[in-house]
Protein backbone atom coordinates (compact mmCIF):
# COMPACT_ATOMS: atom_id res chain seq x y z
CA UNK A 1 0.00 0.00 0.00
CA UNK A 2 1.45 3.72 -0.92
CA UNK A 3 2.11 5.59 2.18
CA UNK A 4 1.22 9.12 2.69
CA UNK A 5 3.51 11.72 4.42
CA UNK A 6 3.08 15.23 5.05
CA UNK A 7 5.32 18.38 3.38
CA UNK A 8 4.70 21.54 5.19
CA UNK A 9 7.11 24.99 4.71
CA UNK A 10 5.19 26.40 7.82
CA UNK A 11 3.59 28.85 6.39
CA UNK A 12 3.60 32.72 7.06
CA UNK A 13 -0.24 33.80 6.26
CA UNK A 14 -1.52 37.33 5.66
CA UNK A 15 -2.12 39.04 8.88
CA UNK A 16 -0.04 36.23 11.00
CA UNK A 17 3.75 35.88 12.16
CA UNK A 18 6.24 33.09 12.54
CA UNK A 19 5.29 32.17 16.25
CA UNK A 20 1.93 31.34 14.82
CA UNK A 21 3.24 29.83 12.09
CA UNK A 22 5.47 27.10 14.38
CA UNK A 23 2.50 26.74 16.61
CA UNK A 24 0.54 25.99 13.75
CA UNK A 25 2.97 23.26 12.51
CA UNK A 26 2.99 21.64 15.91
CA UNK A 27 -0.47 21.36 15.40
CA UNK A 28 -0.31 19.88 11.92
CA UNK A 29 2.83 16.83 12.70
CA UNK A 30 0.38 15.86 15.92
CA UNK A 31 -2.68 15.80 13.71
CA UNK A 32 -0.82 13.70 11.22
CA UNK A 33 0.11 11.71 13.85
CA UNK A 34 -3.14 10.83 15.21
CA UNK A 35 -4.21 10.34 11.55
CA UNK A 36 -1.56 7.54 10.59
CA UNK A 37 0.55 9.63 8.18
CA UNK A 38 4.19 8.23 8.33
CA UNK A 39 6.54 10.62 7.96
CA UNK A 40 6.12 15.06 8.65
CA UNK A 41 8.91 16.69 6.92
CA UNK A 42 9.45 19.96 6.63
CA UNK A 43 11.51 22.46 3.83
CA UNK A 44 14.20 24.32 4.03
CA UNK A 45 14.01 28.20 2.68
CA UNK A 46 15.43 31.31 3.26
CA UNK A 47 14.62 34.92 2.40
CA UNK A 48 10.73 34.24 1.66
CA UNK A 49 8.51 36.30 3.58
CA UNK A 50 5.46 33.49 3.58
CA UNK A 51 7.50 30.64 5.00
CA UNK A 52 8.83 30.17 8.39
CA UNK A 53 10.97 26.47 7.90
CA UNK A 54 14.75 28.48 7.69
CA UNK A 55 15.94 26.84 10.37
CA UNK A 56 14.95 23.57 9.30
CA UNK A 57 16.37 21.55 11.85
CA UNK A 58 15.44 23.74 14.96
CA UNK A 59 12.28 23.57 14.38
CA UNK A 60 11.92 20.10 14.10
CA UNK A 61 13.18 19.55 17.39
CA UNK A 62 10.32 22.05 18.49
CA UNK A 63 8.07 19.27 16.30
CA UNK A 64 9.67 15.96 17.50
CA UNK A 65 9.69 17.69 21.59
CA UNK A 66 5.24 17.36 20.59
CA UNK A 67 5.15 14.22 18.66
CA UNK A 68 5.98 10.88 19.78
CA UNK A 69 5.70 7.88 16.67
CA UNK A 70 5.41 9.81 13.56
CA UNK A 71 8.62 10.35 11.52
CA UNK A 72 10.33 13.82 11.48
CA UNK A 73 12.61 14.68 8.91
CA UNK A 74 13.57 17.60 6.17
CA UNK A 75 12.68 17.57 2.59
CA UNK A 76 15.11 18.91 2.65
CA UNK A 77 17.83 20.22 3.91
CA UNK A 78 19.63 22.41 1.13
CA UNK A 79 23.08 20.99 1.44
CA UNK A 80 24.86 23.65 -0.75
CA UNK A 81 24.09 25.98 1.56
CA UNK A 82 25.77 24.42 4.69
CA UNK A 83 28.89 22.31 5.92
CA UNK A 84 27.99 18.35 5.70
CA UNK A 85 29.50 18.44 9.24
CA UNK A 86 27.12 21.09 10.46
CA UNK A 87 24.26 18.77 9.22
CA UNK A 88 25.39 15.89 10.46
CA UNK A 89 26.02 17.41 13.99
CA UNK A 90 22.44 18.84 13.59
CA UNK A 91 20.56 15.68 12.32
CA UNK A 92 22.81 13.49 15.14
CA UNK A 93 21.09 15.47 17.54
CA UNK A 94 18.13 15.16 16.02
CA UNK A 95 18.08 11.22 16.05
CA UNK A 96 19.84 11.52 19.70
CA UNK A 97 16.54 13.25 20.88
CA UNK A 98 13.83 11.06 18.80
CA UNK A 99 15.74 7.72 18.09
CA UNK A 100 14.60 6.12 15.30
CA UNK A 101 12.67 8.56 13.81
CA UNK A 102 14.75 11.00 11.58
CA UNK A 103 15.34 11.63 8.51
CA UNK A 104 17.52 13.55 6.28
CA UNK A 105 16.47 14.65 2.56
CA UNK A 106 19.04 16.42 0.52
CA UNK A 107 18.45 19.01 -1.83
CA UNK A 108 21.08 20.79 -4.51
CA UNK A 109 19.62 23.76 -4.83
CA UNK A 110 19.95 26.63 -2.51
CA UNK A 111 16.56 27.11 -1.96
CA UNK A 112 16.36 30.89 -2.06
CA UNK A 113 18.33 33.42 -4.57
CA UNK A 114 21.80 33.22 -5.15
CA UNK A 115 22.41 36.57 -3.03
CA UNK A 116 20.53 35.00 -0.08
CA UNK A 117 22.83 31.71 -0.53
CA UNK A 118 26.52 33.35 -1.03
CA UNK A 119 25.29 34.89 2.66
CA UNK A 120 24.38 31.67 3.93
CA UNK A 121 27.85 30.06 2.98
CA UNK A 122 29.65 32.74 1.77
CA UNK A 123 32.17 30.85 -0.50
CA UNK A 124 30.11 29.53 -3.16
CA UNK A 125 31.81 28.66 -6.77
CA UNK A 126 29.82 28.72 -9.42
CA UNK A 127 32.46 26.64 -11.63
CA UNK A 128 32.01 23.70 -9.16
CA UNK A 129 29.16 21.43 -8.95
CA UNK A 130 30.19 20.17 -5.20
CA UNK A 131 27.00 18.35 -4.70
CA UNK A 132 28.00 14.96 -4.88
CA UNK A 133 30.88 14.85 -3.18
CA UNK A 134 29.40 17.02 0.14
CA UNK A 135 26.64 14.29 -0.31
CA UNK A 136 28.95 11.41 0.34
CA UNK A 137 31.18 13.52 3.26
CA UNK A 138 27.67 13.95 5.21
CA UNK A 139 26.77 9.95 4.32
CA UNK A 140 30.33 9.30 5.98
CA UNK A 141 30.24 11.02 8.96
CA UNK A 142 27.19 9.00 9.99
CA UNK A 143 28.80 5.56 9.20
CA UNK A 144 30.91 3.72 12.27
CA UNK A 145 34.11 4.32 10.89
CA UNK A 146 34.69 7.28 9.39
CA UNK A 147 37.72 7.56 6.27
CA UNK A 148 38.00 11.38 7.10
CA UNK A 149 39.74 12.19 10.32
CA UNK A 150 36.99 14.71 11.79
CA UNK A 151 34.08 13.27 13.69
CA UNK A 152 30.49 14.15 13.96
CA UNK A 153 29.72 14.61 17.38
CA UNK A 154 26.91 13.67 17.73
CA UNK A 155 26.45 11.83 14.74
CA UNK A 156 28.92 9.34 14.56
CA UNK A 157 27.66 5.69 14.05
CA UNK A 158 23.62 6.73 13.77
CA UNK A 159 21.50 4.75 11.48
CA UNK A 160 19.93 7.91 9.72
CA UNK A 161 18.19 7.63 6.40
CA UNK A 162 19.80 9.61 3.98
CA UNK A 163 17.46 10.38 0.66
CA UNK A 164 17.97 12.38 -2.57
CA UNK A 165 15.53 14.82 -3.34
CA UNK A 166 14.63 16.72 -6.73
CA UNK A 167 13.13 18.89 -9.72
CA UNK A 168 14.95 17.51 -12.62
CA UNK A 169 16.93 14.47 -13.83
CA UNK A 170 19.78 15.22 -11.82
CA UNK A 171 18.73 13.87 -8.49
CA UNK A 172 17.45 10.89 -10.33
CA UNK A 173 20.34 10.45 -11.58
CA UNK A 174 22.23 11.01 -7.91
CA UNK A 175 20.05 9.33 -5.88
CA UNK A 176 20.58 5.69 -8.77
CA UNK A 177 24.14 5.76 -8.44
CA UNK A 178 24.76 6.12 -4.52
CA UNK A 179 21.24 3.64 -3.63
CA UNK A 180 19.24 6.00 -1.75
CA UNK A 181 15.84 6.66 -2.01
CA UNK A 182 14.58 9.05 -4.58
CA UNK A 183 12.21 12.32 -4.07
CA UNK A 184 10.73 13.89 -6.73
CA UNK A 185 9.65 18.10 -6.11
CA UNK A 186 6.16 17.21 -7.99
CA UNK A 187 4.15 19.26 -6.43
CA UNK A 188 5.69 22.85 -7.92
CA UNK A 189 8.19 21.04 -10.82
CA UNK A 190 5.93 17.95 -12.59
CA UNK A 191 7.44 19.04 -15.62
CA UNK A 192 10.53 15.83 -15.89
CA UNK A 193 8.75 13.63 -13.42
CA UNK A 194 7.57 10.90 -15.61
CA UNK A 195 11.03 10.67 -16.71
CA UNK A 196 13.26 11.51 -13.74
CA UNK A 197 11.31 7.99 -12.13
CA UNK A 198 11.91 5.75 -15.28
CA UNK A 199 16.09 7.09 -14.79
CA UNK A 200 16.09 6.33 -11.06
CA UNK A 201 14.41 3.00 -11.17
CA UNK A 202 16.25 1.64 -14.49
CA UNK A 203 19.58 3.09 -13.07
CA UNK A 204 19.71 2.23 -9.11
CA UNK A 205 22.55 0.67 -7.50
CA UNK A 206 21.73 -1.23 -4.88
CA UNK A 207 23.47 -0.24 -1.55
CA UNK A 208 23.65 -1.55 1.65
CA UNK A 209 21.07 1.80 2.36
CA UNK A 210 18.77 1.02 0.25
CA UNK A 211 18.57 -3.10 -1.91
CA UNK A 212 15.85 -1.44 -4.17
CA UNK A 213 14.48 1.82 -5.40
CA UNK A 214 12.20 3.61 -3.53
CA UNK A 215 10.61 6.50 -5.11
CA UNK A 216 8.33 9.61 -2.92
CA UNK A 217 6.27 12.38 -5.05
CA UNK A 218 5.15 15.69 -3.84
CA UNK A 219 1.55 15.83 -4.47
CA UNK A 220 -0.64 18.68 -3.23
CA UNK A 221 -4.03 17.46 -1.98
CA UNK A 222 -7.12 20.33 -1.60
CA UNK A 223 -10.12 18.87 -0.20
CA UNK A 224 -13.07 19.93 1.77
CA UNK A 225 -16.61 18.23 2.36
CA UNK A 226 -18.11 19.84 -0.36
CA UNK A 227 -16.10 20.46 -3.87
CA UNK A 228 -17.09 23.90 -3.97
CA UNK A 229 -15.08 24.71 -0.83
CA UNK A 230 -12.23 22.55 -1.52
CA UNK A 231 -11.53 24.95 -5.21
CA UNK A 232 -11.98 27.71 -2.87
CA UNK A 233 -9.32 27.00 -0.09
CA UNK A 234 -6.65 25.67 -3.28
CA UNK A 235 -6.89 29.71 -4.13
CA UNK A 236 -4.38 30.53 -1.65
CA UNK A 237 -1.82 28.23 -3.14
CA UNK A 238 -3.23 29.37 -6.42
CA UNK A 239 -2.36 33.18 -5.62
CA UNK A 240 1.13 32.16 -3.61
CA UNK A 241 2.48 30.61 -6.96
CA UNK A 242 1.52 33.27 -9.30
CA UNK A 243 3.31 35.98 -6.82
CA UNK A 244 6.10 33.60 -6.62
CA UNK A 245 6.95 33.50 -10.11
CA UNK A 246 5.72 37.07 -11.02
CA UNK A 247 8.54 37.99 -8.72
CA UNK A 248 6.02 38.95 -5.54
CA UNK A 249 6.56 36.46 -3.27
CA UNK A 250 4.96 36.87 -0.61
CA UNK A 251 2.95 35.58 2.85
CA UNK A 252 0.08 32.91 2.16
CA UNK A 253 -3.44 35.04 0.94
CA UNK A 254 -6.64 34.34 2.21
CA UNK A 255 -8.87 32.57 -0.32
CA UNK A 256 -10.30 34.23 -3.42
CA UNK A 257 -13.43 33.53 -5.08
CA UNK A 258 -13.55 33.07 -8.80
CA UNK A 259 -9.83 33.72 -8.40
CA UNK A 260 -9.11 31.85 -11.63
CA UNK A 261 -11.52 33.53 -13.96
CA UNK A 262 -9.72 36.54 -12.83
CA UNK A 263 -6.25 35.79 -14.09
CA UNK A 264 -5.48 35.81 -17.73
CA UNK A 265 -4.50 32.98 -19.84
CA UNK A 266 -0.98 32.55 -19.74
CA UNK A 267 -1.38 32.36 -15.58
CA UNK A 268 -3.92 29.75 -15.97
CA UNK A 269 -2.03 27.55 -18.33
CA UNK A 270 0.91 28.23 -16.11
CA UNK A 271 -1.04 27.02 -12.70
CA UNK A 272 -2.72 23.99 -14.40
CA UNK A 273 1.34 22.84 -15.22
CA UNK A 274 2.32 23.48 -11.58
CA UNK A 275 -0.71 21.98 -10.42
CA UNK A 276 -0.66 19.25 -12.16
CA UNK A 277 -0.01 16.94 -9.70
CA UNK A 278 -2.77 17.68 -7.16
CA UNK A 279 -6.36 16.29 -6.02
CA UNK A 280 -8.75 19.08 -5.13
CA UNK A 281 -12.42 17.89 -3.95
CA UNK A 282 -14.48 15.97 -1.87
CA UNK A 283 -13.47 12.77 -0.02
CA UNK A 284 -14.41 10.07 -3.15
CA UNK A 285 -12.88 12.54 -5.45
CA UNK A 286 -9.45 13.16 -3.71
CA UNK A 287 -9.39 9.13 -3.29
CA UNK A 288 -10.37 8.91 -7.14
CA UNK A 289 -7.51 11.45 -7.95
CA UNK A 290 -4.66 10.28 -6.23
CA UNK A 291 -5.56 6.32 -7.28
CA UNK A 292 -4.95 7.57 -10.68
CA UNK A 293 -1.76 9.19 -9.91
CA UNK A 294 -0.47 6.36 -8.19
CA UNK A 295 -1.25 4.25 -10.84
CA UNK A 296 0.30 6.70 -13.60
CA UNK A 297 3.50 6.78 -11.43
CA UNK A 298 3.94 3.43 -9.36
CA UNK A 299 4.62 5.70 -6.12
CA UNK A 300 5.68 3.90 -3.27
CA UNK A 301 5.02 7.36 -0.71
CA UNK A 302 2.88 10.50 -1.71
CA UNK A 303 4.43 13.36 0.05
CA UNK A 304 1.08 15.49 0.81
CA UNK A 305 1.43 18.87 0.50
CA UNK A 306 -1.47 21.65 1.22
CA UNK A 307 -1.05 25.53 1.33
CA UNK A 308 -4.35 26.16 3.04
CA UNK A 309 -4.82 29.80 4.72
CA UNK A 310 -7.38 28.82 7.74
CA UNK A 311 -4.90 26.17 9.76
CA UNK A 312 -8.65 24.63 10.37
CA UNK A 313 -9.24 24.32 7.24
CA UNK A 314 -5.76 22.95 6.21
CA UNK A 315 -6.63 20.27 9.18
CA UNK A 316 -9.86 18.94 7.36
CA UNK A 317 -7.94 18.58 4.32
CA UNK A 318 -5.40 15.98 5.94
CA UNK A 319 -7.96 14.16 7.75
CA UNK A 320 -9.77 13.97 4.24
CA UNK A 321 -6.49 12.43 2.36
CA UNK A 322 -5.60 10.23 5.50
CA UNK A 323 -9.10 8.79 5.47
CA UNK A 324 -8.56 8.70 1.50
CA UNK A 325 -5.53 6.88 1.50
CA UNK A 326 -7.06 4.42 3.38
CA UNK A 327 -8.76 2.98 0.84
CA UNK A 328 -5.95 3.42 -2.01
CA UNK A 329 -4.94 -0.09 -4.09
CA UNK A 330 -1.76 -0.49 -4.16
CA UNK A 331 -0.07 -0.43 -7.44
CA UNK A 332 3.54 -1.92 -8.92
CA UNK A 333 5.76 -0.07 -9.81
Amino acid sequence: MTRLSVLDLSPITEGSDAAQSFKNSLSLAQHAERCGFHRYWLAEHHGMPGIASAATAVLLSHVGSGTQRIRIGAGGIMLPNHSPLVIAEQFGTLESLFPGRVDLGLGRAPGSDMQTARALRRHMQSDTDEFPQDVLELIDYFSDQPRQPVRAVPGRGLNIPVWILGSSLYGAQLAAALGLPFAFASHFAPGQMMDAIAIYRERFQPSDRLVRPYVTLGFNVFAADTEAQAHRVATSAQQAFVNLRSGRPGRLPPPREGYLQQVGLQEQAMLRQLLSCSAIGTLEQVREQMQAFIEATGADELMVAGQIYDHQARLDSYSIAAEAGRSLEAVPA
